[in-house]
């Protein structure tokens, strides 16, 4: 954590709600659905690959997780309705056939970079932070 980070709750509003800007993009309960849309093993690599990798089929996700393409449905729809990714189709150059893409938007890049990645390659850090080692 960031030591410029206020850490009691004295020292931040007694309404979590009270922390956004007034012309705030989403409200508390919006951001909240984003974090639990990506607090699936699933839908989180599949924003973590879109993250890092760009532009996916449904094909190449299924490729790349291992899995049955028909069943990544509900999950993109779910990264779809908290606005972490969005759908885009596309006709390839001499080809008549419409394919969909998937990318992550600039939301489900913060939420995954800013926040558990972010915690991920913390882990690391830990152990000086606090004087003690997860292996003790």
């Amino acid at each position: 954590m960031s030591p410029d980070r206020p850490r009691r709750l004295e020292d931040r509003p007694a309404d979590p709600a009270d922390q956004l800007p007034p012309n705030s993009v989403l409200d508390l309960d919006e951001y909240i659905e984003m974090y639990a849309a990506i607090g699936d093993r699933t839908r989180y690599e599949i924003l973590y690959r879109l993250v890092h990798t760009g532009d996916m089929n449904v094909s190449d996700l299924a490729e790349t997780l291992s899995t049955d393409p028909n069943t990544l449905g509900d999950q993109l729809d779910r990264l779809l309705d908290a606005g972490l990714i969005q759908r885009r189709k596309q006709t390839d150059k001499g080809d008549t056939a419409v394919r969909t893409y998937f990318r992550a938007t600039i939301l489900g890049e913060v939420a995954l970079t800013e926040g558990i990645d972010e915690l991920i390659q913390g882990e690391q850090e830990f152990p000086a932070m606090y004087g003690s080692s997860v292996e003790e």
